[in-house]
Parts: C-alpha cells; sequence; structure tokens
C-alpha cells in the first residue's frame, strides 16, 4: 500500500476534524473551514504522526488486514454463487471417487512448479481418502507453452477418463523444463491416444470453451496464481502441504467446514 494513499486517508481526516471544528463556531446553517484553519489543522495531524510514527505502522496493518478480511469474504460469497460450475461442470476433470462426500479442487498449471511439488501430495490424499472427490482445472497463465498444454490435455479427456487420465496428468506434470505443445502431444501419444482424434478435438469450440470455463471461474474467485485449491467455501492459496491439506478435508468430514469452531 503506497504512502501517497495512507497521505490522502490523512488529508481527509484533517478535512473531517476541521469540519467538526468549524461546527463549534459556524452559524447552524452551514459549518465552513478556512485556509488558514485547514493548515494549522493538518500541521497538528502533521506533528502528531512525526511524533507518533508507530501509528502509522497500526494503521496500515489495520487496513492490510481489513483488506484481506474483504477479500476472504468475496471469494467466499464467490464460491457459493459458482458452485454449480466449480464443483459439477460437465466440463471438468474428475478424479478420485467420483460420488464422493469432499470436492477438493485443485487450479493448476502444467508449467508450475509448486504444483509439481503438490501433485505427490494431492496424490496421497486421493489414495487415503476413499470419500475424497478431486477436481481439477486448467489454469494457464505461465505463457503460451502453458495454453498449448492445457488445450491438448482438455481435448484429451473425451479419450480419456479417470484414472487413465490421472496417469496422463501425472506423466505430463512431471515431464522436466518447458511443457508445451510438443511435450503434451508427446505423453498422450506414448499413451496410446487416437492423435487425429486429438487434434481434432484441440482445435473444437467445446475445448475453447472449457478453458474460458475456468478463466471465468478464477477471475470472479480473484486467483493470480497456482496451484490454488478451493475446499467447501474457502480459497486455499498455494501449495500448503498434504498435512494441513489432511487436517481440513478432516474438518468437513467432522462439521461441514474446512474449520471447526
Amino acid at each position: 500500500m503506497s504512502f501517497a494513499f495512507f497521505r490522502k486517508r490523512i488529508q481527509l481526516l484533517a478535512i473531517a476534524m476541521a469540519l467538526v471544528a468549524g461546527s463549534a463556531t459556524a452559524s447552524p446553517a452551514r459549518a465552513q473551514m478556512s485556509a488558514a484553519q485547514r493548515t494549522e489543522i493538518e500541521g497538528v495531524i502533521k506533528d502528531y504522526l512525526m511524533k507518533n510514527p508507530e501509528v502509522i505502522r497500526e494503521v496500515l496493518v489495520e487496513m492490510e488486514r481489513k483488506q484481506k478480511a474483504d477479500e476472504e469474504s468475496a471469494r467466499t460469497k464467490a464460491v457459493t454463487d459458482l458452485a454449480p460450475t466449480l464443483f459439477n461442470s460437465s466440463r471438468q476433470a474428475v478424479m478420485g471417487n467420483p460420488n464422493g462426500k469432499i470436492t477438493l479442487v485443485e487450479f493448476f498449471d502444467y508449467n508450475c512448479g509448486y504444483c509439481k511439488k503438490a501433485l505427490d501430495d494431492v496424490a496421497k490424499l486421493v489414495k487415503a481418502e476413499p470419500e475424497l472427490r478431486l477436481v481439477i482445472k486448467d489454469f494457464p497463465v505461465l505463457g503460451p507453452g502453458s495454453v498449448e498444454a492445457a488445450e491438448i490435455a482438455t481435448a484429451l479427456r473425451n479419450q480419456m477418463k479417470g484414472d487413465k487420465y490421472w496417469q496422463y496428468h501425472t506423466k505430463l506434470m512431471m515431464t522436466r523444463g518447458q511443457i508445451g505443445k510438443a511435450q503434451a502431444l508427446a505423453v498422450a501419444k506414448e499413451m496410446g491416444a487416437d492423435m487425429d482424434r486429438l487434434a481434432k478435438d484441440t482445435a473444437s469450440p467445446e475445448t475453447r470453451a472449457s478453458l474460458q470455463e475456468v478463466m471465468m471461474i478464477a477471475d470472479k474467485l480473484q486467483l493470480t496464481g497456482t496451484p490454488t485449491f478451493v475446499l467447501g467455501d474457502e480459497v486455499i492459496v498455494g501449495a500448503v502441504g498434504q498435512d494441513e491439506l489432511r487436517t481440513r478435508i478432516g474438518n468437513m468430514r467432522k462439521c461441514g467446514k474446512t474449520a471447526c469452531g
């Protein structure tokens, strides 16, 4: 948050204080403030802040806390509003138990190093949690190569489902170096995909619509990076680790929320 923004807030405070001060001497019809009064009050505020700089720090901390709380509240509302598309879109890939009572959504990018680290955590959770339904959404934010890989992976879902698609996802995610069209096609071919059909599906309007749907959801959830998870009504940003995800899943099982009171 910039100092200019804070300075503006102080100026507004000065005006408010001046209006209060002016109301004591002005006529009941209209409280006015002269330039001299404004200068005097701004000087008082400046002098106070210079002598008590910790106040600025406290204000900035409180403003940051409030901003974060507002963002979390907006995200929670967006999760509720988007729930049908977020959790049950016909265009998404579903792993684990397709009928599981607990759904974990992951937004990922094939070129995201943190997503590669989170892959093992997610895989272990799927094995350890029989009631876990995993939804993965291609969110290609790291350049043209990521977009190409997402297009091919999305199109391949017309041929591969469930465990088969999870194998493809895992192999492509763990491919070394930058991942793009060539790498995505190579893994598909290795796994026996119909390459002519894949080329046709990759260029289809449905593939584009699937990726646009994810981008729409990500925009409304104010997502800026990967991996990002959604569990219940909570948006969990970053590769937080298997233990933390397992704790939240356990809470969902216990009380229906990621944090039980």
